[in-house]
């Protein structure tokens, strides 16, 4: 993202986008190969890497490499280049329910992340039009609802393994920076007994050691009153819990879907609202690019913009 591509702090238009899927990374052990999709703008040197960690869902090609193009498209227009896994957790595998780490993949879904950084080298041979074009000190991390939890390890979230009790830490050092999406909260009585014995893994998510600097971003209509009793605040969780520096984007209305940002006209996103992807297609990127980027203003001022208007869409508070 050099400056002739993007000034600091404006958002600029929109370039054109090279999207290339799948790009198939062998992983040894792994259950199937690795395989992500690739999105970068045609244009700039120096591009910053954000990893796209994707959620479940009822659809069966959400949960997979084409899934959020409302985000994966505007974060790769303006500047970012954007890798998608598909994790073994996706519906597009259908693998054996025995398989093990079924049925969510939690361990995979991070360790996912960590190949892809490993395998750059790979990607950039797969995909020659990006040949010397990443930064590859600047990487970041987003996802949604499960993408979250997945981001939130690599960002310093610890977990405990249910299988030995041991405390997970899969915290990622070469992301500096990352954004959780309507992401799960903390475990223990937060969650309801079915989901707890679902997805044991949740039970003891631990937030106090997520040190990374991270936007954290909830729907204040966000019950999720299938995994947590506590509402939309459970959300906030990796906000409230976790030490800063940290920001968190209550968006007004908003569930689950935040909008839309899942895919483009997604039947089961239940607050469809385009004003609202944009503004977070906006904020998110303005936050990543502050923070990979030192003194850029992009953050204040889209923070500015949202608080001027006479009906904000959201509120933002910072620690």
């Amino acid at each position: 993202m050099n400056a002739t591509t993007h000034p600091a702090g404006i958002l600029g238009s929109p370039a054109p986008v090279l999207s290339v899927s799948p790009v198939v990374l062998s992983v040894p052990g792994r259950a199937v190969d690795l395989q992500v999709r690739v999105s970068a703008p045609m244009t700039g040197t120096d591009l910053p890497v954000l990893l796209l960690s994707h959620g479940q869902g009822q659809s069966n090609h959400l949960s997979s490499l084409n899934g959020y193009a409302p985000l994966a498209d505007f974060w790769a227009a303006h500047g970012f280049v954007v890798l998608q896994p598909t994790h073994l957790s996706s519906r597009t595998l259908t693998l054996d329910p025995a398989t093990p780490g079924a049925p969510m993949f939690w361990r995979s879904r991070a360790e996912d992340m960590r190949h892809i950084l490993d395998q750059l080298d790979a990607i950039e041979a797969a995909v020659p039009q990006l040949l010397g074009r990443l930064d590859r000190g600047k990487v970041a991390v987003a996802g949604h609802s499960m993408g979250g939890h997945t981001a939130s390890l690599l960002l310093g979230a610890r977990a405990t393994d249910p299988d030995d009790g041991t405390e997970v830490d899969l915290t990622e050092p070469r992301i500096t920076a990352g954004v959780l999406l309507a992401a799960p909260g903390r475990g223990g009585d937060a969650l309801t007994e079915s989901i707890a014995e679902v997805l044991p893994f949740l039970r003891a998510m631990d937030f106090s050691k997520m040190a990374t600097p991270t936007l954290v971003v909830a729907g204040d209509q966000d019950d999720s009153p299938h995994l947590t009793a506590r509402g939309p605040d459970w959300h906030a969780d990796p906000y409230v819990l976790s030490p800063g520096p940290k920001s968190l984007l209550t968006l007004f209305g908003a569930d689950h879907g935040l909008g839309g940002i899942a895919g483009y006209d997604v039947a089961e996103t239940t607050d469809e609202n385009p004003e609202r992807v944009s503004a977070v297609q906006r904020l998110t990127w303005a936050y990543l690019r502050s923070e990979l980027y030192p003194g850029d203003p992009a953050w204040q001022a889209a923070r500015d913009a949202l608080a001027s208007g006479p009906d904000p869409l959201g509120r933002i508070e910072s620690k």
